[in-house]
């Protein structure tokens, strides 16, 4: 008898979008104005140039160019992430104004162009019993090749939707995000064991470092007015087109890698690293950006953030017993018995 879909016992709502979600209460109700809000906002920029630098401290070059033998997959996988979701993007734009104003369109474009997730990606991996060394390797090629194409396909997406963009942004992402990286990964011989070794409290750096662009993007954005521009309606509109968008990219990445030819291990790969979005890459990406108009750029990215972690949640559980999975070994242990 086939089992039921059991949903968790509890979903998982990430403490850290409760932190954000009270950054974003605190910057709302004590906004940083005038001489605070410089500072909020140089400290700001000054913890994610440390954030970039760290990721590349973090990132093995080694590990990376040792994946390059699955190219196909890491292809699928950056298909998905930077061209399927900036086509899909596009396409909602017939839902503009009727169902989701210019600004909140904006964030999706940029939601669209923001890289694949990592840790996420791994551990619903292998909670689905999937190709964990491919879901790492996929998602460090998504983050290296989004600090390119992320302020790239911004700039061609979004242009003037999110007020605030301009081409000098591409010169502030190299200098703010690039730069920081590639020293990093310079220092990384020297100082690599030092950061492997202190991974966990320097994640509190990094979390910390998110919050204080969170902070500062939102004080912008309450002293320019944003919860008079986004009310409850267009903010629930929002989160149905995003459950849509998220439907159909589960739906292409699962069913579209069957037709490719990958086996069930490479197709949860490609399901969990393909359909997701980085919240941490996206967020310091959007202060730089959009400096003022940061607040709305980044509002789909943290709802869409939270949902594709509890529908992922469920999927993975639901992968780890998959009949799909059994038929295979099945059939592999048939053709095995077939030998001579």
């Amino acid at each position: 008898m086939p089992r039921r879909l059991r949903l968790p016992a509890r979903l998982p709502l990430d403490p850290y979008v409760l932190a954000l979600l009270g950054t974003v209460a605190l910057a709302s109700l004590l906004p940083a104005r005038g001489t605070a809000a410089s500072l909020a906002q140089g400290v700001a920029t000054a913890a994610v140039a440390l954030l970039f630098f760290l990721y590349g401290a973090r990132l093995s070059t080694r590990e990376a160019l040792d994946g390059l033998r699955h190219w196909r997959l890491h292809l699928t996988v950056l298909a998905c992430t930077f061209v399927l979701f900036p086509v899909l993007g596009l396409a909602a734009r017939g839902l503009v104004p009727w169902l989701l104003t210019p600004p909140l369109y904006g964030g999706l474009l940029f939601l669209c162009a923001v890289p694949s997730t990592i840790q996420s990606s791994i551990a619903f991996t292998s909670i689905a019993r999937g190709n964990v060394p491919a879901a790492i390797c996929a998602g460090s090629f998504s983050s290296l090749a989004g600090m390119v194409l992320t302020p790239l396909l911004a700039a061609v997406l979004v242009g003037g939707t999110v007020g605030g963009f301009s081409a000098d942004a591409l010169v502030r992402i190299a200098l703010q995000l690039l730069v920081p990286f590639l020293l990093g990964q310079a220092l990384r011989p020297r100082i690599g064991g030092f950061v492997t070794r202190h991974r966990a409290a320097l994640g509190f750096v990094d979390r910390g470092s998110i919050l204080l662009v969170v902070y500062a993007a939102f004080s912008a954005g309450v002293a320019a007015g944003i919860w008079h521009r986004v009310g409850v309606v267009r903010l629930g509109a929002l989160l149905a087109v995003e459950a849509a968008l998220l439907a159909v990219m589960l739906l292409v990445t699962w069913y579209g890698a069957k037709r490719l030819g990958f086996g069930r291990a490479d197709r949860i790969a490609i399901q969990f690293a393909g359909s997701k979005k980085s919240l941490a890459a996206g967020l310091p990406m959007a202060s730089v950006l959009f400096g003022a108009q940061a607040s709305l750029a980044v509002l789909p990215l943290m709802l869409f953030h939270q949902m594709q972690l509890m529908v992922c949640a469920v999927l993975a559980r639901r992968r780890a017993w998959d009949p799909e999975e059994e038929a295979e070994a099945g059939a592999a242990v048939a053709a095995a018995g077939a030998r001579p």
